[in-house]
């Protein structure tokens, strides 16, 4: 029987993780190398190693109704986005509200997690871990890995040929906290994802000139949709996923770009991506169209050479004299307490995770990958969902599907190495398997109203504590006044 479970992290997954290991009745021990809880969310004005790093003006992307924790909201005078101040501070409530901080050693590195010689018998691991210069070893039941993935960057400085002559600075969008010592620079900011629009656009305030490189382009979507509600809130809903699964392709990707065209014309900005039904997560910014209109962001095709002080773009153009480049190149998986890499890595480097959390290939199914998958949808409810559905598994209850490698996310996400998957769609997989998928069906015989707003409105995580394992007494409430929360 699992009994101890490690948890490696105190960001929003790890605290998921020890929120659901209570509930079951489990012993939950966090690892977290820093001093506090929140992860990626919680500030620093230096970049730490082995720590996620954010820059100083970042909001969320997803809206307050729909990223919060299942069963606590966020309180009613919130904004619907948040700085990332804010989200940490109800990073915090959360912990104090569950009692959590007492399960976490803080300042407590894992440095090895590795099956013990009798695993295929007991699934048990050895973790071992570091504090003050001392190291502890530990055995544990099960392991979840909450540690992230915005940790370790991806700079492939050997994609760019020349960038050893150039005589500029360059460096990381992990390292960018803010923009003053930029001012009056030209700055060159390579990578069209959140990070790179973000810095582009906030750069551009100050800089003489930004140049925003895109490899192969994006949609751009604006926090604010029709009648100024917020995107995720009308886009994320049952009805819109149900539309796309039936429509023959050919309509539901036009009706998508339509979509994604519906506010600007991608092509005139140059902004338009080369794969133009991919599903992969669009950049939001409000900002990036009207600063390119503006022309103090000039959009460029990908580098081809670096060279002292000029940069020499595909489409054959030069631009000279500049003086910064921000690689906004994304990220690393890297598991360097992983004994054995490949248990979460297969071969180039990619992740192979059953149901987008479980290593394929164990004997025994006690370690959880959290947090990994991304969708046009929040990190919060998804971790949490996969928690509960993990610890299931780690209780051998409630899997009503063999446990296969079968790859979980279509083609239509592209080829991109991270796990991109339907929100509603992967979240509804989750929740049926632990019996927790609201029935619309039987709600529409006995609670009417609160059937039309699961199907038809935004489906906000309470969807998925009203029934089932963790039931919470407030769903209802929570899924009927979330507008009025909004509005307010």
């Amino acid at each position: 029987m699992v009994q101890r479970v490690a948890v490696v992290g105190a960001g929003v997954s790890g605290l998921a993780a020890i929120k659901c290991c209570l509930e079951e009745g489990l012993e939950p021990t966090c690892f977290e190398r820093s001093e506090d809880i929140g992860g990626l969310w919680r500030y620093e004005d230096q970049a730490e190693e082995g720590r996620a790093s954010i820059y100083r003006t970042v909001f969320t992307n997803s809206c307050k109704e729909m990223m919060c924790y299942s069963d606590f909201p966020f309180p009613d005078d919130h904004p619907n986005y948040m700085h990332n101040t804010r989200l940490q501070q109800y990073i915090c409530k959360y912990a104090k509200h569950f009692d959590l901080l007492r399960h976490i050693r803080f300042k407590t590195l894992v440095i090895k997690v590795k099956k013990r010689p009798d695993f295929s018998v007991t699934g048990q691991w050895e973790v071992v871990t570091q504090r003050n210069g001392k190291e502890e070893t530990a055995v544990f039941d099960a392991v979840t890995v909450c540690s992230g993935h915005h940790v370790y960057p991806n700079l492939p400085l050997d994609d760019f040929p020349g960038i050893q002559k150039f005589k500029g600075c360059y460096f990381h969008s992990r390292e960018y906290k803010e923009p003053e010592k930029f001012r009056g620079k030209k700055v060159l900011v390579v990578g069209l994802g959140n990070s790179g629009s973000d810095i582009a656009v906030e750069l551009s305030t100050v800089a003489s000139q930004v140049y925003l490189s895109s490899r192969s382009g994006s949609w751009v979507m604006s926090r604010v949709w029709d009648n100024g509600y917020p995107w995720d809130m009308l886009v994320v809903t049952r009805f819109r996923t149900w539309l796309g699964n039936i429509l023959p392709s050919m309509l539901s990707d036009w009706l998508y770009v339509r979509g994604m065209n519906r506010f600007f014309k991608h092509e005139n900005f140059g902004l338009m991506p080369l794969n133009r039904t991919s599903r992969k997560e669009p950049v939001f910014n409000d900002d990036l169209p009207s600063r390119i209109a503006c022309g103090v962001v000039v959009m460029k095709p990908n580098v081809k050479e670096f060279r002292e002080t000029s940069v020499l773009f595909e489409d054959g153009t030069v631009q000279d004299d500049v003086d910064v480049v921000v690689f906004a190149t994304g990220y690393s998986y890297s598991y360097p307490f992983m004994e054995d890499d490949s248990i979460i890595k297969s071969r180039d480097n990619q992740v192979t995770l059953y149901k987008g959390i479980l290593p394929p290939h164990l004997e025994k199914p006690t370690m959880a990958v959290i947090g990994l998958v991304q969708s046009l949808g929040p990190i919060i409810p998804t971790a949490d969902l996969q928690c509960r559905w993990a610890i299931k598994v780690f209780q051998g209850k409630n899997l009503k599907q063999p446990l296969s490698s079968s790859p979980l996310f279509p083609q239509r996400y592209g080829n991109s190495t991270t796990l991109q998957t339907d929100y509603v769609t992967y979240m509804d997989e989750l929740a049926s398997a632990i019996g927790v998928k609201p029935n619309v069906l039987k709600l529409l015989l006995t609670d009417p109203r609160l059937a039309l707003e699961v199907f038809f409105g935004p489906c906000s995580p309470y969807q998925f504590r009203l029934r089932g394992p963790g039931k919470w007494s407030g769903a209802r409430k929570a899924i009927l006044t979330q507008w009025d929360r909004t509005l307010r």
